[in-house]
């Protein structure tokens, strides 16, 4: 009888390929590491990784094990602009969270805080792969848009610390409306708002 599926070895490759990927990011960063660079690595052809992965950003994603395509999901809260936008991002992100794939967000988030490889790489992901497209979107900005993404940041990672990691009520428990409607105004002002500048000397 002939075998179906892929060929043997094929899986092999693919896992070189993932490894050689994770070293390169977690060493050189997103924006450092080439696809060419990890093929050497990998000892294959460059051409593999494309078939296997695609672009670079769907093989970092690989890496990551992420639970969401950051592509996918970023241009349908920002496309309609800054009006309402605190409140589209707060509503999908506890979306994510609240859904089967929190679990593996959940994990990503734990190693990040044991093991400072994963923290690199979660940190190369929120910013190359999240903040940076938010920022391309809502076109903020260029002297303030590291400033206001990284507030908006601290926002989120502190919604996952309590409400997900340590799980402190009543924010581990309350519905997903009312952490909308409470959180949301802040995020609108940290995106919208005019930021604090300190007097000058």
């Amino acid at each position: 009888m002939a075998r179906t599926g892929r060929r043997p070895g094929n899986q092999d490759t693919r896992q070189a390929i993932l490894s050689a990927a994770r070293q390169a990011f977690a060493e050189r960063g997103y924006d450092g590491a080439s696809i060419r660079q990890i093929a050497t690595s990998a000892g294959v052809d460059p051409a593999l990784v494309h078939h296997y992965f695609g672009a670079k950003d769907k093989l970092f994603l690989a890496t990551m094990e992420a639970p969401i395509d950051p592509g996918e999901v970023i241009p349908k809260i920002f496309e309609a602009g800054l009006d309402g936008v605190g409140e589209r991002l707060v509503r999908t992100f506890l979306g994510v969270w609240d859904s089967p794939a929190g679990s593996s967000a959940a994990a990503l988030f734990r190693s990040a805080l044991q093991h400072e490889w994963s923290a690199r790489m979660l940190r190369e992901f929120l910013v190359t792969q999240v903040l940076r497209r938010a920022i391309g979107h809502l076109q903020l900005d260029p002297a303030e848009a590291p400033r206001r993404a990284a507030l908006v940041a601290s926002q989120m990672a502190g919604i996952v610390m309590v409400r997900y990691i340590l799980k402190v009520e009543p924010m581990a428990s309350m519905s997903q409306e009312e952490l909308v409607h409470s959180i949301a105004p802040t995020i609108q002002r940290y995106l919208s708002e005019p930021l604090y500048s300190p007097a000058p000397d």
